[in-house]
Order: C-alpha cells, then structure tokens, then sequence
C-alpha cells in the first residue's frame, strides 16, 4: 500500500478499504481497513465473523445506546445525499440540558428475546483533556440471558467532546466479546488548517473532518438541538475505523411514549447514516426525546439486517 503523503505532511483525509470493496464485488473473507494517522498509515487485518466491523453497524451500535448486537453482513445500496446548504451545527453557547452525575439506564429488546442487554449511559465528569475543556461521556453494555449464551459482550465506550461545540476530542473502546478483550485510544485533530492543533495530545492521533464527532458523543449532541429551528442536522461522524456522514431529522413534535420509567411526551427523531455519498439503507432507527429540559433519550427504535432493535428508558438520575 503506498503512502499518501511525504513523511511528514499531514493529509487531512480519512482513507478506509476493505469491507466497502468486498461488499461490491461479493467477497466476505478477511477485510483491511487503513486509516490515515498523523504518524502515517495504520492498516488492521479484521476478522471475516466480527460483527463490530460490519459497515454502518459499529456507528449504529454507539448511537444507539451501544446496543446493536449480533452477526449480519449489510450491503450497500444507492441512495440520496442531502444537500450541503442543510448542515446547521449545533446551538452554540446553548446550556446543555445535562450535567456531570446524570445516569441512564435501558433495556434492551432484540427480536424474540425481551430481555437481550442492559446500557447505561452517563456523565462521569467536565474535565480539561491536554488543553480542551471536554464532556466526558459514557455507554457500557452487558448482553443478558439468553442473548448472552450466544454473544458474551461486556464493552465499555468513553467520549471526549468540546464543551461548546462537541467536537470529538478522544474516543475509547475498552472491549470484552466472546472471550477477547481489546482496547482503543484513538485521538481526533481536525484537518481544518485554521483550527487550534493540541500539541500536547499524545500520538498517534487521527486526522478527521471539522467538527467530527464520535458516535456516543453525537447522541448527546442531539439533545442539545433547537429543533422547533433546526429542521434537519448533519454532522460527520468516526466511529474508530470508519466515517459517516448523520443525517437527523424530527419527524414529530410530540409524541406520548410509554416506558418502565413513566409516561413522557416527546419529539421523535429519525436518523440515517451515509457512507460515501450512499445511504446506507439496511440501517435506519429513531430516537423519542422528552420534550422536557432534559430531552433525555426515552426510546431508541433500529431496523437492521438481523431483526428489529427497541431500546427503552428504565431508570434515570439526573
């Protein structure tokens, strides 16, 4: 594999292969995937079976609560890209509607199985990350019962995001799948050339797209939309291996749902995710957040390749 740049030279790209190739030409055995690093081009062998690596489903898995479980191949199909005029960040200078302590708890329903996983979702702390002011943000996952005799999973995910504008900053995956533990520190510096560098941070870090976010880090950040202002919000979103373009749109103003912990009216959300100017079609789901000042996630909805997904709220600590 050639090198993209001289040694050196910082390429602003993020650069993926692997899946994407094998899924157009039919062949599913071992995938590649390299990513551009400061420090040059990392590629990882990835095994043909691991469900974490299987387009779009790794960017599902996070943004909904860490909750995709299972084994599918998704193949991709033509889609429609959004117009670029309809990117809006998030409200700036907006105060968040959470705070460091909150704790949220789901339960997690896959198919016939009721009970499949436990997530929750918290905010250990605000804290200053080599010169950023940063959420630190948190999803763990623990497979149950049944579910669990055939998926052991007990993964945990740590956010790092701007204060203000929730950049990504840093990305952790500390994971425990069928028997395998693996962990991942993966630092993001934006490729806009005007943008702050934090020379602090630790290599290697990775060159991404301004005001990319991570995965769980962009389920919070829709909390902190003006939707009654904001009909559509687009953001790029890595999820360690692979970039996407989050597409998010309301599709109601107020919906009542009905979960363990109460009653709540909310505003339905839908969300589809692009990958190389195409819609990623098998993936689509919808988040209900409560028309409350917590626009807590009350319910999470996912159509996927290998059944149907409900993600309910059962317990919060705000």
């Amino acid at each position: 594999m050639k090198r993209g740049s001289r040694a050196g030279t910082i390429r602003p790209a993020i650069h993926t292969h692997g899946w994407a190739a094998n899924g157009r030409s039919g062949k599913r055995d071992s995938a590649k995937v390299a990513v551009k690093l400061r420090n040059g081009l990392r590629e990882r062998r990835l095994a043909p079976a691991e469900w974490r690596e299987i387009p779009g489903l790794k960017f599902a898995t996070v943004a909904l609560a860490l909750c995709l479980l299972g084994f599918a191949t998704a193949r991709r199909a033509p889609g429609q890209r959004p117009a670029a005029g309809q990117l809006r960040a998030g409200v700036e200078g907006q105060t968040a509607p959470f705070r460091p302590g909150e704790t949220l708890n789901y339960g997690v329903e896959w198919s016939a199985f009721s009970n499949a996983a436990q997530v929750q979702m918290s905010i250990p702390e605000q804290r200053d990350l080599y010169g950023w002011q940063t959420w630190h943000f948190r999803g763990a996952i623990h497979t149950l019962g049944s579910v669990r005799s055939l998926f052991e999973i007990d993964d945990q995910f740590d956010s790092y995001a701007d204060v203000a504008g929730f950049q990504s900053r840093q990305f952790e995956e500390y994971l425990s799948e069928l028997g395998r533990k693996e962990t991942h520190i993966m630092r993001f510096v934006s490729s806009d050339p005007g943008s702050k560098q934090d020379s602090n941070a630790p290599g290697p870090t990775v060159v991404v797209l301004p005001g990319t976010r991570d995965p769980l880090d962009a389920l919070y950040d829709l909390r902190t939309i003006d939707w009654d202002r904001t009909p559509e919000f687009r953001a790029p979103v890595y999820d360690g291996k692979n970039m996407y373009d989050m597409v998010a749109r309301r599709e109601s103003a107020n919906e009542p749902v009905t979960t363990t912990a109460g009653q709540f009216s909310t505003s339905r959300i839908s969300i589809q995710v692009f990958q190389y100017q195409r819609l990623v079609s098998e993936i689509h789901f919808e988040i209900w957040l409560a028309n409350d000042a917590t626009r807590a996630p009350v319910l999470l909805r996912a159509d996927v390749p290998f059944g149907n997904l409900r993600v309910e709220l059962t317990s919060a600590k705000f």
